[in-house]
This record gives structure tokens, sequence and C-alpha cells, in this order.
């Protein structure tokens, strides 16, 4: 635990002498969610309606903006070589990687959803169901996409790649977060019911993309 703590307060001292990684999701998610109202109209009914929907859209396009990231600089620099050879499975090395880059980018997001969500004339309930949502899908997202990083961080722009293969794969932690925060305005189902398959998921996430990650860098091995 140690050595996984360590790699996690490296990978964020990394991330924050670099800058700009985060910066940039942070202020993707920001410029998509203000457009929208212009978009759509001055309506307000029809953007509170809609606004759960649009700020995890969002959120989503600005997770896969940073995927690229996650292990393309230590791909780069040989360091990814020796964490394969560490004496942490290789498993917890993907794992301590991902929370920290959650950390950076996932995180934030999750933290001013319910401020860009005043942009868009929704009800304090639908902001805390929002928050609550994405703390919870945010993680499934970026562990959901360690994988593609995992398979592209040998690639030279491999963000397009990247997306095409993680997108489908993401679909349903977008589909059960939007229905647990409309069912927390009084839709037809319990916000338990939703929210719990999206817990679910995130925790099917945490098992398949630790584990999937790894073994694509083993094959790239070999």
């Amino acid at each position: 635990m140690i050595a996984f703590r360590a790699l996690i307060r490296r990978d964020l001292l990394i991330a924050m002498r670099m800058g700009g990684g985060a910066g940039v999701g942070l202020v993707f998610f920001l410029m998509l969610v203000t457009i929208m109202p212009f978009a759509v109209g001055p309506d307000l009914v029809l953007l509170a309606r809609i606004g759960p929907a649009i700020l995890w859209v969002a959120a989503l396009l600005a997770t896969l903006i940073g995927l690229d990231r996650l292990f393309q600089a230590d791909e780069e620099d040989g360091s990814l070589d020796l964490l394969r050879m560490a004496y942490l499975p290789l498993p917890l090395v993907v794992l301590a990687k991902v929370i920290a880059h959650w950390l950076m980018t996932g995180l934030p997001l999750a933290l001013a959803a319910p401020f860009l969500g005043l942009l868009l004339a929704m009800e304090p309930q639908a902001l805390l169901a929002v928050t609550v949502t994405l703390l919870v899908g945010t993680p499934a997202l970026t562990l959901i996409g360690a994988t593609g990083a995992a398979l592209t961080a040998g690639l030279r722009r491999g963000g397009l790649i990247l997306a095409i293969l993680v997108m489908p794969l993401m679909i349903p932690v977008l589909i059960f977060g939007i229905s647990a925060t409309s069912a927390a305005l009084g839709g037809p189902l319990s916000f338990h019911t939703p929210f719990a398959i999206l817990c679910g998921l995130g925790l099917f996430a945490l098992v398949t993309g630790t584990i999937s990650a790894s073994l694509a860098f083993r094959a790239s091995d070999s």
C-alpha cells in the first residue's frame, strides 16, 4: 500500500507541475454546458428537463479528452516499463494511475456540475442528483477508458482511436446516470433502482478495467 499511495502521489504531482491537463477537460465541460442554452433557446422548462442529460454528455466527452494521456507520457519516457517490472502488481499500478487521473479530471467535473446546472435552470434536487451520480459515474468512465488508453498508449495521436474503442462501452453508464437523475425529479422509477445499477457498473468497471488494461500491457510486451 505504501507503493500504491506513492504512485498516486507521484502522478498527482506530475499533473500539477505540468498543468493544463485537468483544466482542458473542465474548460471543455464549461463551454459545452454554456452554449447549450443558446442552442436550445430561452425555454427554461425545457432546459431544466434536459439539463441532466446535457451535464452527463458533457462530462463523458470531457472525460474522453484526457484519457489518451493516462499512460502515454509514461510509455514515452520509459517509466511504464519500470512500473511493469515493479513489485506492485500491474492491476494495482493501473488502479493507482486511474485514481490519480480521476482526482485531477473527473472529480472537478462532478464538483462543477451543480454550479453549471444553475445555467440550465435546474432545481436543487436535480443538482444534488447530478452531483451524486457523477461522483459515482465518472470513476466508471475513467476505468472503462483505461483499457482503451492501455491499447493506444504506444500510438501517436491515438485519441480518436481511443474514443472509438471506449465510447460504446460508456453508453450504459451514461444511460443509468441520466435515468437516476430523471428518477430523482419524479420519474416513473425510483432513484435507488438506476442508481444501484450505476454503482454496480462502477464496481464491474473497477474489476474489468484494471484487469483488461493490465492484460493489454502484457500483450504489448509479448
